[in-house]
């Protein structure tokens, strides 16, 4: 074979491995991404009361946020299985993806006395992925936001969602009429209307995944028709995904995040 052909089959061969590996690494749902992670020093070991997400107290604990399992790399102090954390918040510091709660920062380390060190560090070079989190005996519920006034403004944040997809519409529909108002999304997991329709009301949940594939879910149950600020909503349903990892509720429970924005788009505030 002469050495042009050879060479054009050899430049050819290497054109089309490299495009199949960019093709693997861009559609891959299960990849580590590379990046760092920082933590708030006045933060308790679940995380702070506050945030931009609408989830307060709660999202410390425990919220339908997305899940990232993390771990941190290239450091004697850090323990190979890493923390699964929820995203309740939206912040910046160091460049980083994630900024952790104390106690989550702490246990990306092996042992009690390495998380002291790892805490000394501040910073950390990390790798994550997302994850799916369960809620056993949990439908997903709507907790009615607090700065909601009754008729005027209504505003409600998801808990308890499980699965690996994300919510990217909701619909308010009068129970009666089935009349619908596509909702605002503000701070990322608000779910936001001026002048909500009256009466009973229904939702229209559209869930999303990576593969582009939608479906809509309808609850069970209706939001009542003198809804208050403050209240919580068992909607009746739960999302359930096939073939995805999935984490038990106790480590959602234990582990809290609040997310930087240097990847806004792996964060629920947007």
């Amino acid at each position: 074979m002469a050495p042009t052909l050879q060479l054009l089959l050899l430049l050819s061969a290497t054109l089309l491995f490299t495009q199949t590996v960019y093709a693997e690494a861009a559609t891959c749902t299960d990849c580590f991404i590379h990046s760092r992670a920082a933590y708030y020093p006045s933060s308790d070991e679940n995380g702070t009361d506050t945030g931009r997400c609408g989830y307060g107290s709660f999202g410390a604990t425990l919220n339908g946020g997305d899940v990232s399992a993390v771990r941190c790399r290239s450091n004697d102090f850090c323990s190979d299985n890493g923390v699964t954390v929820v995203i309740t918040d939206h912040g910046s510091s160091h460049n980083t993806d994630f900024i952790l709660s104390r106690g989550a920062f702490g246990r990306l380390a092996q042992t009690a006395a390495s998380a002291a060190s790892l805490l000394a560090l501040g910073v950390v070079d990390i790798e994550y992925r997302r994850v799916s989190c369960t809620y056993p005996n949990k439908n997903i519920t709507i907790k009615i936001d607090e700065n909601s006034d009754y008729p005027y403004y209504l505003g409600f944040v998801i808990w308890y969602q499980q699965g690996r997809r994300d919510i990217t519409a909701v619909q308010l529909c009068e129970a009666k009429n089935h009349a619908c108002k596509l909702l605002d999304r503000s701070n990322g997991a608000v779910w936001t209307t001026n002048s909500p329709p009256s009466g009973p009301l229904s939702l229209r949940m559209l869930f999303s995944d990576e593969d582009g594939d939608e479906r809509w879910v309808v609850p069970v149950n209706n939001i009542p028709h003198d809804w208050k600020a403050g209240q919580t909503h068992d909607t009746g349903v739960q999302h359930i995904q096939r073939a995805l990892k999935s984490v038990s509720e106790e480590i959602c429970k234990r582990d809290s995040l609040l997310s930087g924005e240097t990847n806004p788009s792996l964060s629920v505030c947007k």
